[in-house]
């Protein structure tokens, strides 16, 4: 048979296929071409506004001090999410050493097919449990969560009320829903409550926002949003990354710290913070929600099932959780120290209360220049600036971990006592 043939009897050119002509190469070089100058010009942009956002490369375990490449001795480490100091903790990692022994590296398969395991039903239990929620489903990621839900519980019938500072993942999962979207100002009860007035004829009524704003450290006024959510018959949606297991009395978020852990109706959450540090996110709330989600939700369905060792370490997590809350109850006197000595030293801390401590620069250049400064000095921080935050308000963000000592704490203020000073920010 001659390449030009093929099954059924039917031929095509074989040299169209073999040989594309040269003036359609020659058209796409330059379409590439002139695409490279695009992307290089938009990169050359990043850097002049000093917004560049370079990857520091970290040699050893996740943990309160770290090895860097290019740096001669250990450094201590102030911007990890690792609030309960969990991502090294020995009983975390043999849990996933245990896991990845009985359970395998993974799955090959979404969870419908062929990816479900004895550990992923127990992590949902589990996870029900802390939350004191009906039910839990699992997702790669939070950032996955938050693109899964919206799209499934809401219609055009409906309204999705959101504060305009929602972390990102959440506004791009209201994009893909059909609802009427209101954005209402950030934490403004009388805002939200016109936006209210002004979705009460549409079917179902859901009020969204982060339980902890993971920029500024502040905590969503959540008493008083149940209580207009109980006023216009409407829904309460929390994003916890920045609360969960460590907030509250019992760790387990904003809504147990502010007392309405009956009166918030759905809680998306992360594994990748201070459940043990390494990737996935989940949804819990009423057990229709979650059954239904396993039904439609598209990240769900359409993504490979959670490695077996990521479960194994965050089941462990939650079950270290659910026996004590021992290790979350330095958490606030740490916190404090560190930002009572800052705000001393004549530093602008942002937030009230939370390991979120965002030292206030308004230069995005400045809080690069801090930042590497800092790491000469010891410290790892990394500058925030637009897009990430606003333009004028960019910082940088200090995260306090359990895992951190009153030593640690204190050479990590004097580093920024002598960098500030050097850059004027304080005398």
């Amino acid at each position: 048979m001659s390449l030009g043939k093929v099954a059924r009897g039917l031929v095509l050119p074989a040299r169209v296929a073999l040989r594309p002509a040269a003036p359609v190469l020659h058209r796409s070089y330059a379409a590439l071409s002139e695409a490279r100058a695009v992307l290089e010009s938009e990169l050359e942009g990043i850097r002049a506004a000093g917004t560049w956002k370079a990857e520091r490369i970290i040699t050893s375990k996740q943990g309160p001090q770290i090895n860097v490449e290019g740096s001669r001795s250990t450094i201590l480490n102030f911007c990890a999410n690792n609030y309960l100091g969990l991502s090294s903790h020995p009983a975390i990692v043999q849990a996933g050493i245990d896991a990845l022994n009985t359970h395998g590296a993974g799955l090959s398969s979404v969870r419908f097919i062929c990816g479900t395991q004895d550990l992923h039903k127990n992590l949902e239990q589990k996870l029900a449990e802390f939350h004191e929620r009906e039910d839990c489903i699992l997702y790669a990621s939070c950032f996955d969560a938050n693109a899964g839900l919206f799209e499934v519980l809401l219609g055009p019938d409906d309204a999705v009320l959101s504060d305009e500072l929602n972390h990102a993942s959440i506004i791009d999962g209201i994009r893909l829903c059909r609802a009427k979207r209101l954005r209402y100002k950030h934490m403004d009860l009388r805002d939200l409550e016109t936006k209210l007035k002004e979705a009460q004829s549409s079917r179902l009524r859901l009020v969204v926002t982060d339980g902890v704003f993971s920029m500024d450290g502040d905590v969503a006024p959540l008493s008083g949003i149940c209580d207009l959510a109980d006023q216009y018959g409407a829904l309460v949606f929390i994003d916890e990354c920045h609360a969960t297991g460590f907030l509250g009395a019992r760790g387990r978020g904003t809504d147990e710290l502010l007392g309405v852990m009956d009166r918030v109706h759905i809680v998306n959450s992360t594994l990748g913070k201070a459940l043990g540090g390494a990737a996935g996110g989940y949804t819990v709330g009423p057990k229709p929600l979650i059954d239904l989600l396993r039904q439609r939700s598209r990240p769900y369905l359409f993504s490979n099932s959670l490695p077996p060792p990521v479960v194994g370490c965050a089941l462990r997590a939650v079950e270290l959780l659910l026996a004590s809350n021992e290790i979350s109850r330095s958490m606030t006197a740490k916190t404090m120290r560190f930002r009572n000595k800052m705000t001393e030293a004549g530093f602008t801390i942002s937030g009230l209360a939370h390991p979120i401590c965002p030292v206030m620069l308004g230069d995005a250049r400045l809080a690069s220049l801090m930042s590497e400064d800092m790491l000469k000095l010891g410290i790892y921080v990394i500058g925030f600036s637009f897009p990430v935050v606003p333009k004028g308000k960019a910082r940088i963000r200090v995260q306090i971990s359990a895992a951190h000592t009153d030593q640690d704490i204190d050479q990590c203020v004097d580093a920024f006592i002598q960098t500030g000073r050097k850059h004027g920010v304080v005398s």
